[in-house]
C-alpha cells in the first residue's frame, strides 16, 4: 500500500473480535426466530417501525465507501462534497410524500416490480438485471475495496484481496442466516457506532489544529465553499441537478436501500423513518467532512485521500478506542455488504425465480435467495481489489452512477406522474439509457477517447442532467406514439392532486408523528446547514 502499517494494541484486536462475534450470533439467534414465509426472509414480515428503518437507512447509505470515501472526498475537494448528503435530505422528503405510498399502496417487494404494476414486466426484468450488475459492481465491490484497503494497512499478514474475502464471509454469514431481520437491527447498532466513531475523530482532530478558528487556515480558499463555479472540475453548481438525481436513484429506486421503507409496518412508519434518515444525513457534516478537512491539513502528502480516515483513527485515537474505530469502520462496511447481498437475493427470487416458478415452496425461495446472497459476494470479493486503479473511491461511485442512473430515474418519474405513459415508452428508455450511458462513461471517464475526439467537456453531473431530460423525452415520446388505454391500476399507482391536499392538509394523530411536520422540519434545518456552509 506504501503506507507505514497501522498498529492495534490487545485490547483493540478484543474489541473488534466481540464485534465479529455479536453480529454473528445475532444471525443464528435470527434464524432460528423468523418464520420460513419468503416476506420474512426478504422483508422482515413487513413489520419494521421507523426508528429502525431511518437507522438501516443511514447505516446502508454509510457505508464503507461513504466513511472512507466522504472523507477522503473532502481530503482531495473541500466541503462542496457535502452537496451529496443534504440533497439525500431533500429527495427523502420528496419520497415519503410523493413516491412512498405508491409503493406500498403496490404492496411490492422490490422497486423492479413496481415497474411491471405501473408498465409492464419486460421493463421489471431490464431495470432488475441492471441493478443486479450496479449493486454488485459499485455498491458491494466499492464496500470490501474500502474496508480492504483500511484492514490490509493494519493487519500486515493479510493484503487486499484476503481482506476483503474475510469481510465477505462475515457480512454472507449472518446476511444468510437471518435475511433483513437481521440486516436491519445489526445495521441500527452499527448506525450508532458510525455516528461515536465519527465524532470521536472530529473531536480529537479540532484539538490537534487548535480548535474551531483554525480549520480554514491554509485551507484553499476552493475548498472552503459549498456552491463552487461552472469552472470547478469536482461539483459546478450547474451539475448540483445532476447529483440530486443520484439521490433520487439511491433513496427511491436502489432496491438496497429502498427495501427498508418496504418493510415498513405502515406507510407513516415508512414516512417517518425515511424523514428520520434525512435528519440523519445532516450532521454527516460533522463527522465525515470537516475531519477531511482536519486531515488535510495535518497530512497533506497521503499517497491517496481514501487513507485519510484510517490515518486520522490510528494517529490520533488512544489505545482502546482504535478498536472502537475499527470496529466502527467494519460496521460501515458491513452495513453496505449486507444490505446489498440482501437486496440482490431479493431481486433474484422476486424478479425472475418466483414468477418463473410460482409452485415452488416459499422454503425453496428462501434457500435460492440464500444461495444467491453467497455467489454475489463471492463474486464481489474477488473484483473489489480492482477499483484501486480509479483515483479514488468517491470518484468511482458518482461518476459511474451519473452515467447510468438518470434515465432510469425519468422512467419512474414519468410513471408516477403521466397516467399514458406505457410499458414501450419504459423499456426502451431503460435501454436506450444504458446503450448510450455505459459507452459514454468509458470513452469519457476511463479511455479519455471522448476528449482526444474534440467533444465537449462537460462535468459528469451536467451529462447525468442531460440524460435524464432526454430520457423523460424518449419516454413520453415512444408512450404517445404507441398510445394505448391505460392499464388497469394504474390510477391507484400514479400520484394524485386529491392525494397531495390529503397529506398537506391535515396533521395528524398524533401531531408529533406527522410526515408533514417532519417534512417542513427537516427542510428548515437542511436550509439552515446551506446558509451556514455557502
Amino acid at each position: 500500500m506504501g503506507e507505514a502499517q497501522f498498529s492495534l494494541a490487545w485490547i483493540d484486536y478484543l474489541i473488534v473480535a466481540a464485534y465479529f462475534i455479536g453480529i454473528i450470533a445475532h444471525g443464528l439467534y435470527v434464524s432460528r426466530k423468523r418464520g420460513g414465509e419468503s416476506d420474512d426472509y426478504f422483508l422482515a414480515g413487513r413489520n419494521l417501525g421507523w426508528f429502525v428503518i431511518g437507522f438501516s437507512l443511514f447505516a446502508s447509505n454509510m457505508s464503507g465507501s461513504s466513511f472512507v470515501g466522504l472523507m477522503g472526498g473532502a481530503y482531495a475537494n473541500g466541503v462542496a462534497i457535502y452537496n451529496y448528503e443534504w440533497t439525500a435530505a431533500i429527495v427523502l422528503i420528496a419520497f415519503a410524500i410523493f413516491i412512498l405510498p405508491s409503493y406500498l399502496r403496490a404492496r411490492v417487494a422490490t422497486t423492479p416490480e413496481f415497474l411491471e404494476l405501473r408498465y409492464d414486466v419486460r421493463s421489471r426484468k431490464a431495470y432488475s438485471l441492471f441493478t443486479i450488475l450496479a449493486v454488485m459492481l459499485i455498491d458491494v465491490a466499492g464496500a470490501l475495496y474500502a474496508g480492504g484497503l483500511v484492514i490490509a494497512n493494519t493487519f500486515s499478514f493479510l493484503n487486499i484481496w484476503t481482506a476483503a474475502a474475510v469481510l465477505a464471509l462475515i457480512a454472507g454469514i449472518y446476511t444468510v442466516l437471518g435475511g433483513l431481520a437481521a440486516v436491519v437491527v445489526t445495521d441500527t447498532v452499527q448506525s450508532i457506532l458510525l455516528i461515536i466513531g465519527g465524532l470521536i475523530i472530529f473531536v480529537l482532530g479540532m484539538n490537534e489544529i487548535g480548535g474551531w478558528s483554525e480549520i480554514w487556515t491554509d485551507v484553499p480558499d476552493a475548498k472552503q465553499h459549498l456552491i463552487l463555479p461552472v469552472t470547478n472540475d469536482f461539483t459546478p453548481w450547474h451539475g448540483l441537478w445532476g447529483v440530486t438525481l443520484l439521490s433520487f436513484y439511491l433513496w427511491t429506486m436502489n432496491q438496497f436501500v429502498a427495501q427498508r421503507t418496504l418493510a415498513a409496518k405502515d406507510l407513516r412508519n415508512g414516512q417517518i423513518g425515511a424523514l428520520f434518515a434525512g435528519f440523519l444525513k445532516l450532521p454527516n457534516i460533522f463527522i465525515m467532512i470537516i475531519p477531511g478537512i482536519i486531515a488535510l491539513k495535518l497530512y497533506p502528502e497521503l499517497e491517496t485521500p481514501d487513507l485519510a480516515f484510517p490515518k486520522m483513527a490510528f494517529e490520533l485515537m488512544p489505545i482502546g478506542l482504535r478498536g472502537l474505530i475499527m470496529a466502527a469502520l467494519i460496521a460501515a462496511i458491513m452495513s453496505s455488504v449486507d444490505s446489498a447481498a440482501t437486496a440482490l437475493s431479493s431481486l433474484v427470487v422476486k424478479d425472475f425465480v418466483q414468477p418463473a416458478k410460482p409452485d415452488w415452496s416459499e422454503q425453496k425461495l428462501v434457500r435460492i435467495g440464500q444461495i444467491a446472497t453467497g455467489g454475489f459476494l463471492i463474486f464481489a470479493a474477488l473484483y473489489a481489489p480492482l477499483i484501486g486503479s480509479f483515483d479514488s473511491l468517491f470518484g468511482y461511485f458518482q461518476s459511474s452512477l451519473s452515467y447510468i442512473v438518470p434515465t432510469i430515474v425519468a422512467t419512474y418519474m414519468v410513471g408516477l406522474s403521466v397516467k399514458w405513459s406505457n410499458g414501450s415508452g419504459a423499456f426502451w428508455t431503460i435501454i436506450g439509457g444504458l446503450v448510450v450511458g455505459i459507452p459514454t462513461f468509458i470513452l469519457k471517464e476511463v479511455t479519455g477517447v471522448w476528449e482526444s475526439i474534440g467533444l465537449p467537456d462537460l462535468h459528469y453531473t451536467v451529462m447525468g442532467s442531460i440524460l435524464f431530460f432526454v430520457g423523460i423525452a424518449t419516454n413520453l415520446a415512444i408512450s404517445a406514439a404507441t398510445r394505448q388505454p391505460n392499464k388497469e391500476g394504474v390510477d391507484a399507482l400514479v400520484w394524485s392532486a386529491d392525494e397531495t391536499k390529503e397529506i398537506f392538509g391535515q396533521i395528524g394523530s398524533p401531531w408529533y408523528f406527522s410526515p408533514l411536520l417532519w417534512s417542513v422540519a427537516l427542510a428548515i434545518a437542511t436550509t439552515g446547514f446551506l446558509v451556514w456552509l455557502w
